[in-house]
């Protein structure tokens, strides 16, 4: 069982009131953390925070890292749409680290729309082996160098609406795999290194305002890429993505949300490419990649408190998923549904934008895993 565990230690300092007498009398450090726990930016004008997180794995030890958020809307101008970039650091204490950022943008009026990722990162995957039947629990470990770099360019056709090109560029380098002693893995495609970049488009319907706390509203993405050494892939395969995600507002303060994810795909994929279940978006609790094969369904309902009745600051959330992989459309199979639940801690950490920090943990087969991040889920 993986288990990790990210501790919000400047926030959890201003949620039990130690600031204080921790603090002494370091005006300066007590300035800092006023300033990162208040809210003070004026509507329309940028806002940016960061702060410190520290995490545990068995394959890492202890990691140290460091989160930031950045928001704004364009021409600061309030009736736009609130555009962020989240950027994440990390080192531990084996040597690894890396660098996260996810970003989704709007221009003025919506008219364009860019929504992607990066990651950058020496760290160690964990490889459970390919298929939805259950495997050796002690999986192998892949320590890779990986690089990734997805986006969406998208124009808006008429409102909420949105079509444009999307290029995937992914490398794995530098790999070591390691057998666990009890058991012996096939090495998969893609385990001695691997180049592949797609191409292809896009297809989203947003009419969301706020995207890391949607109170009401549509999402929906269908895309497709193909990645063919024409345009420098090692390897050929395609693939389709769905992603339909909705919210409805049971209260003032209370909101349900639901999401369908699908992948599917067909050809030559290296193992890291392949519909890979868990992480810290759908199917919480299980580690990402616990399961994986060319395709997937998976869906999750949340219900959240944002915040509780009783509180300015602290609300939380449950929520529930189920999902399923399969080597062909054709065969997936009820028998191999994999559940998962959890509930989750969230703190708003910027009142003017109604964004929180959440900490959620949750259940799988697997046992529990923990996360901590800036926005919801979906």
């Amino acid at each position: 069982m993986l288990m990790l565990q990210r501790i919000f230690l400047l926030f959890l300092m201003g949620f039990f009131g130690l600031s204080a007498p921790l603090l002494g009398q370091d005006s300066r450090f007590k300035s800092f953390i006023k300033k990162t726990i208040s809210d003070t930016t004026a509507p329309g004008k940028p806002s940016y925070r960061f702060y410190p997180t520290l995490a545990y794995a068995p394959e890492t030890s202890f990691e140290f890292g460091v989160s930031s958020l950045l928001l704004f809307q364009a021409k600061n101008d309030t009736l736009n749409r609130l555009s962020e970039v989240q950027a994440f650091g990390f080192v531990t204490m084996n040597g690894q680290y890396g660098l996260w950022i996810d970003n989704a943008i709007y221009g003025d009026q919506d008219n364009w729309f860019l929504l992607g990722r990066m990651r950058f990162q020496k760290f160690p995957l964990l490889y459970y082996g390919i298929g939805p039947s259950p495997s050796a629990k002690e999986p192998a470990l892949i320590d890779a160098n990986y690089l990734l770099f997805r986006q969406r360019v998208l124009r808006k056709i008429i409102p909420n609406l949105f079509i444009g090109p999307e290029i995937d560029y992914q490398q794995l380098y530098n790999t070591a795999f390691k057998q666990p002693e009890n058991h012996l893995y096939d090495k998969p495609l893609g385990t001695n290194g691997t180049i592949n970049v797609g191409l292809g488009a896009a297809l989203v319907y947003d009419n969301r305002h706020n995207v890391l706390n949607v109170r009401k509203g549509l999402f929906g993405e269908l895309s497709f890429l193909q990645y063919h050494p024409r345009i420098g892939s090692q390897y050929t395969f395609h693939g389709v993505n769905l992603d339909v995600r909705s919210y409805h507002p049971t209260s003032p303060r209370n909101v349900l949300a639901w999401q369908v994810y699908g992948n599917f795909y067909g050809g030559n994929i290296p193992f890291n490419q392949l519909a890979l279940m868990g992480g810290e978006m759908i199917m919480r609790g299980y580690y990402s990649g616990r399961y994986r094969d060319k395709n997937m369904i998976a869906a999750q309902v949340e219900h959240r408190w944002l915040p509780f009745g009783f509180s300015k600051r602290f609300g939380a959330a449950a929520f529930a998923g189920a999902a399923v992989v399969a080597p062909k459309i054709s065969e997936f199979s009820t028998q191999y549904i994999r559940p998962t639940a959890g509930v989750g801690l969230r703190y708003l950490l910027f009142p003017r934008r109604d964004i929180y920090v959440r900490l959620d943990v949750g259940f799988s087969e697997d046992g529990p895993n923990f996360y901590l991040f800036t926005g919801e889920a979906f």
